[in-house]
């Protein structure tokens, strides 16, 4: 009796109600891993700075905001100085826009290996956090620097809040991102609107002005933004604070599992045309 000893993979699209397959992806967490170290390798290649950018941008950010808007404008920073304060700001927001900007783009930057091999697609934008959660691994340390040198010294509620931040900011651009990217591959208008929409973003976000300035029910809708409850509660616990507005984290937190599951969602209702689309 001829044994056929060749084994056969059927692929079949997975339920809608099953929006991520944990086993499979374990099954491709080496490509995942290849992925990230990859966009870490691309972003820092023939650079003479290197990863000395992931200190140096959000510095240069810091004293253009601090003369325009702290010394000009005269915005107020609450208990913070402005420097300390627009950094504290600026440092969240630069790991929210950057997953946002990298993971929409992710399908059309990987045209040939979305077309001619099978994987979770969803490797590709999430892959993205990699290398931006480096950047602010470093960007944190400067931080803390700038904090001690203004004698400011953080509470200790910072340990809590700041994997919190991160959690909520990676599920909130995550989630953007994989809505983005399905967009961006049907409609290729979306790569060239998005830098566009981060610009906009960043003054929906509390980054360069506090939430205190604004009137209370308007400081729950923009709280549907996920970066605002992250970085209003990182200034209190950098203030060495701890009165931390619990409600609009609490908003922020929502929103961010909201748009991921969402993202998620359609993201899987489209991934079967990608290959033919891209």
């Amino acid at each position: 009796m001829k044994v056929d000893s060749h084994k056969v993979t059927v692929i079949r699209p997975k339920p809608r109600w099953l929006l991520l397959d944990f086993t499979e992806i374990w099954e491709f967490r080496e490509l995942f891993i290849v992925f990230a170290w990859r966009d870490i390798k691309v972003r820092y290649k023939q650079t003479i700075l290197g990863a000395t950018w992931a200190v140096f941008q959000p510095l240069t950010s810091m004293f253009i905001f601090t003369i325009f808007f702290g010394n000009f404008a005269k915005i107020p920073s609450g208990d913070l100085p402005y420097p300390l304060f627009v950094l504290t700001g600026l440092i969240f927001w630069n790991y929210f826009s950057g997953i946002l900007s990298r993971a929409s783009n992710s399908l059309i930057e990987n045209e040939g290996i979305v077309k001619k091999v099978y994987f979770p697609r969803e490797i590709l934008p999430l892959s993205t956090v990699g290398a931006n959660l480096i950047d602010f691994g470093i960007s944190l340390v400067l931080l803390f620097l700038v904090s001690f040198y203004f004698n400011f010294v953080p509470n200790p509620r910072v340990l809590f809040v700041v994997p919190l931040g991160l959690l909520i900011g990676t599920f909130g651009a995550g989630g953007l991102g994989l809505l983005l990217s399905s967009f961006n591959v049907k409609y290729r208008d979306v790569r060239y609107a998005l830098p566009f929409f981060i610009q906009m973003m960043i003054f929906l976000t509390p980054v360069i002005y506090p939430t205190s300035i604004m009137r209370s029910s308007f400081r729950y809708l923009i709280a549907l933004n996920p970066m605002t409850g992250v970085i209003d509660a990182a200034r209190i616990v950098f203030s060495g604070g701890s009165n931390i507005n619990w409600p609009i984290l609490a908003i922020s937190g929502g929103s961010s599992l909201l748009l991921f599951i969402v993202g998620l969602y359609y993201f899987k209702s489209t991934e079967r045309f990608f290959a033919d689309l891209v």
